[in-house]
């Protein structure tokens, strides 16, 4: 089955509300997009997030080089060589982590709907849903107690709080976060890089009554030594998000002894479904958990996370909220979020509607 169209565009999506992390705050977010239509009607949908601060892929750049790439490279193709494809796309696109994203998912939300199958049963599904953190960024107490209030009775599960300016004061927080939220609560940390080796000894000591569930990329990315000198049971407990980008980064920190206990996944970092894949069964061979991240990204990538999450026996953790806070969308449908936990809706590719 040919691909018959190509189409890639950039959209701003704006935030309903700006948050603020450890070193900027944001308030939009740039979108690239790409639909593949194939000869029999079905049209497949991608979406890339760039972020310069993590991957310095900028989204005018992207935006430029998916454009010129994209039709030439699929137009005529034959979707049954999906796989082909992406190793193409990749070759013309290693600086471009996001754009390459928009075209792997695209390709596989077309394949998938040409089979007739949820991406995630072509992935081989072993999970039916998991729930979803959401994120608190580093704002005031008061701001901080009433979005954590909002969330719980909403039906959610799970805190991921932002920290990372100043450790005295995120114990602080921490603890007042955990004494509104009850003990049920589940609560994670994301440092953003924020913290020195004393920092995050200091903030462990000062709330390990508090039941922190893990602590996301503590240190600037690259001070693997610094990792390495933590107790071992805290690295368990540590989550590499800026440190893991590609397979190759995967396979140095599997090499023991480990730096993280967990790795965080994001497409938009590694380039799609298919090179995540790879950085998950890398990390299962080597005993290591996974959870599935976001940047602020349209229902679209969230959603080929999602079905990619559910098809890991190493899954644990998924932070797929992303999409919860944009103002508008492109697109319709894709997860079901209930009670707090996300579930792919069971339709033929991602599930999505333009």
């Amino acid at each position: 089955m040919k691909i018959r169209s190509v189409r890639t565009w950039k959209e701003n999506l704006d935030l309903s509300k700006p948050y603020t992390i450890a070193y900027k705050t944001i308030d939009h977010v740039d979108n690239l997009f790409v639909t593949i239509e194939l000869e029999n009607g079905i049209t497949g949908i991608g979406a890339g997030s760039p972020a310069e601060f993590v991957t310095g892929e900028k989204i005018e750049a992207s935006a430029a080089t998916l454009s010129a790439c994209a039709e030439d490279l699929l137009c005529g193709r034959d979707i049954r060589h999906y796989k082909k494809l992406i190793r193409e796309a990749a070759a013309q696109l290693p600086d471009s982590p996001a754009a390459l994203a928009a075209i792997d998912i695209a390709l596989h939300d077309a394949f998938a709907q040409f089979l007739g199958l949820p991406l995630a049963d072509f992935l081989g599904r072993i999970y039916e849903g998991f729930p979803t953190s959401v994120t608190i960024g580093i704002q005031s107490l008061e701001q901080t107690l009433e979005d954590a209030r909002a969330f719980q009775a909403d039906g959610f599960r799970v805190i991921k709080l932002k920290t990372g300016l100043e450790a005295e004061r995120d114990i602080e927080t921490f603890a007042r976060l955990r004494e509104t939220v009850g003990p049920e609560m589940v609560i994670r940390i994301d440092a953003n890089q924020g913290y020195s080796r004393a920092d995050l000894l200091r903030f462990v000591e000062g709330t390990q009554h508090l039941n922190v569930e893990f602590f996301e990329q503590p240190f600037p990315p690259g001070q693997l030594d610094e990792m390495l000198l933590l107790p071992e049971d805290l690295r368990r407990l540590c989550a590499a998000d800026e440190d893991l980008h590609s397979m190759e980064d995967a396979v140095q920190m599997a090499h023991r002894p480990q730096p993280y206990g967990i790795y965080n996944i994001k497409l938009m970092k590694c380039g799609g479904v298919d090179h995540a894949l790879k950085i998950a069964e890398a990390a299962e061979l080597a005993g290591i958990d996974l959870m599935w991240g976001c940047n602020d990204e349209s229902i679209v990538s969230i959603t080929a996370a999602l079905h990619a999450a559910l098809a890991c026996p190493n899954t644990r953790y998924i932070d797929l909220d992303g999409s919860f806070d944009l103002a508008r969308d492109i697109v319709k449908g894709g997860f079901v979020l209930r009670e707090g936990f996300l579930y792919a809706n069971d339709k033929p590719g991602l599930g999505l509607v333009l």
